[in-house]
């Protein structure tokens, strides 16, 4: 007999919720009992104890929890397209001229005019040999030319003086003859002696080593005292650093890429549009471009590579000759290409991966082969062909065959934005 709290009066059992898993006699109990103790009868002991254990068992266990929510990820679908393609290299400035400085004469150097690492002007003076020598021969051509022009002189006045008798017939024909050739003869002594005097004011003159060309000038390597052999000693030298020369040597298999595609051909030719930025040891970039100008036609043996000199304004002398820094190639176009961002690349033993959300929204590793950046974005030369859903954000959570919750890049960042505002 139940009470209206649904105990029983004789036994005291609440009624209890029991779980359908509970069999009595091979026959599972309903999940909930109303007035559970009424229909039992009072002579079935192991039945109430069962229905007791069945009742403790379900206030004990516990809700099972909930799943839990696939992991939220932000993802780009890549598309080939056309990109700045961008290449660096490790470059060495040279001057764009050297002169080595050479005298012409010989003699000992009496005056060094210049400050080693200056600016000079071509005419300036850089040095000065010793001149006795080269004046006492300027005076013995001035005398040898008073001689031959004495000479002159007196067969000219010996011909005037033939010519008149030869026409009494005072003479013979031979002796006027005779006169002729020696006036012809004393006229080229006189122009040997002024060609002996050139040469001497000449030899006098490169007694003063003078700057043939503007720039800056080196080290000296004679000084004064020491003697001068001729043009096979070298004085210093002058390099012009405005323009400057960068030059860098792309690998052969760079060039081979570059050769295949007309348009970065055609970039990179002497005089292309390409443009050349100088990266200066402090990461700085020099803030004037440069140009190519020039491509060795030859390949060094040596290396199997080919030299590429770029251009440079240098009005301050930022860059030095014997200088390294980097050299960065922009203005080059490279169509139908695959980028990703930068950090949806991991690298794992070697390897470069990128996860990509599969049909099902699951998640599976792709093997890439990562090339060069742009801006921002890696190159990617192999394992993309385009559509394929590549995850920048999130990359830490998830697994292979992992089930996640895409969601596009940019509305991402769009909502992490507003939640900072």
């Amino acid at each position: 007999m139940n009470t209206d709290d649904g105990t029983d009066q004789h036994r005291g059992v609440p009624c209890a919720s029991v779980p359908s898993s509970v069999f009595i006699r091979g026959k599972p109990l309903p999940s909930k009992i109303p007035n559970c103790i009424t229909f039992m009868p009072r002579s079935s002991p192991a039945a109430w104890l069962l229905l007791a254990a069945a009742a403790v068992a379900a206030a004990c266990a516990k809700p099972t929890p909930p799943p839990k929510a696939p992991p939220e990820v932000s993802v780009v679908t890549v598309e080939p397209r056309t990109v700045d393609d961008r290449y660096e290299f490790l470059g060495d400035v040279e001057p764009s001229r050297s002169v080595a400085v050479r005298a012409q004469g010989s003699g000992t150097i009496v005056e060094r005019s210049f400050r080693e690492g200056t600016t000079m002007r071509p005419g300036d003076v850089l040095y000065r040999i010793d001149p006795r020598n080269s004046d006492a021969d300027v005076r013995s051509a001035e005398a040898g030319l008073a001689e031959a022009e004495a000479r002159l002189a007196n067969a000219t006045s010996n011909v005037a003086r033939f010519r008149a008798l030869l026409a009494d017939n005072a003479v013979a024909r031979q002796d006027a003859d005779n006169a002729e050739a020696e006036e012809k003869r004393a006229r080229a002594a006189v122009s040997a002696a002024h060609a002996a005097i050139d040469r001497a004011r000449k030899s006098l003159d490169d007694t003063y080593v003078r700057a043939e060309i503007g720039g800056r000038v080196g080290r000296a390597l004679l000084d004064v005292g020491s003697r001068v052999t001729g043009p096979g000693d070298v004085l210093t030298t002058i390099d012009v650093l405005d323009p400057i020369y960068v030059s860098f040597r792309p690998s052969a298999q760079q060039e081979f890429q570059w050769r295949r595609d007309p348009a970065t051909r055609t970039a990179l030719a002497p005089g292309g549009p390409a443009t050349v930025r100088a990266v200066l040891g402090t990461s700085e970039i020099y803030p004037r471009p440069g140009r190519i100008g020039f491509v060795d036609p030859v390949v060094d043996a040596a290396t199997g590579t080919r030299q590429y000199r770029a251009q440079f304004d240098n009005p301050d002398q930022l860059l030095l000759p014997g200088q390294f820094l980097r050299v960065r190639l922009e203005g080059i176009k490279r169509n139908g290409t695959i980028v990703v961002p930068q950090r949806a690349v991991l690298q794992q033993m070697g390897r470069q991966i990128v996860y990509v959300v599969a049909a099902g929204d699951t998640v599976r590793a792709a093997d890439v082969v990562a090339g060069a950046w742009t801006g921002g974005d890696w190159v990617i030369q192999d394992g993309l062909h385009g559509g394929e859903r590549v995850i920048v954000d999130g990359v830490q959570k998830v697994s292979a065959g992992m089930r996640v919750r895409p969601t596009p890049l940019a509305a991402a960042e769009t909502a992490s934005t507003a939640a900072q505002h």
